[in-house]
């Protein structure tokens, strides 16, 4: 019996993990293509607000600790991982929510791309830059916008739970 909820639990948990790692590999994927293509510093203008660069980012959100030195990348990385495992557990405590799940995976994929970058170049490779009337708004990632977009959704579901919708 308690395989077969085991075996229920694991298939339920598989599209989360999928989806996590397709954030996670579209990621790294886009990284790769910006090491390889351009210098720190380099930037294309593509739209009146929009350019992509390569910057490096050595702290958290919006270069929070960037300048501390160097512990900060080895912290961001324990709290990337520690975050992983703790997504992990809930997500197989709560595979039915759909809507709470979808949320951790797209954390679990965003944490778990920035976390890689920490431990292979010790920064996070951002590239992503939108600005408006000489306003820039701090460059980011698809990791990043993976977790923005799975903090959204978990403030959405307990919103909609709180509200009894869901």
């Amino acid at each position: 019996m308690a395989k077969t909820t085991f075996t229920r639990s694991s298939s339920s948990l598989l599209p989360w993990l999928g989806l996590a790692l397709i954030i996670l590999i579209a990621d790294q994927f886009t990284k790769v293509l910006i090491l390889g293509y351009y210098h720190l510093g380099d930037s294309t203008y593509v739209t009146s607000f929009f350019n992509v660069v390569r910057v490096h980012n050595t702290g958290a959100a919006f270069s929070f600790l960037a300048t501390a030195s160097g512990w900060q990348r080895w912290f961001f990385t324990a709290i990337g991982l520690a975050a992983a495992l703790f997504i992990l557990w809930m997500l197989r405590s709560h595979p039915g929510q759909k809507l709470f799940s979808f949320a951790l995976a797209c954390i679990l994929g965003g944490a778990l791309g920035n976390v890689i970058d920490r431990t292979m170049h010790g920064y996070v490779v951002d590239f992503l830059q939108f600005h408006w009337a000489g306003w820039y708004f701090p460059s980011f990632n698809i990791a990043d916008a993976a977790i923005t977009i799975g903090a959204v959704c978990l403030i959405l579901d307990e919103l909609l739970r709180v509200r009894g919708t869901r």
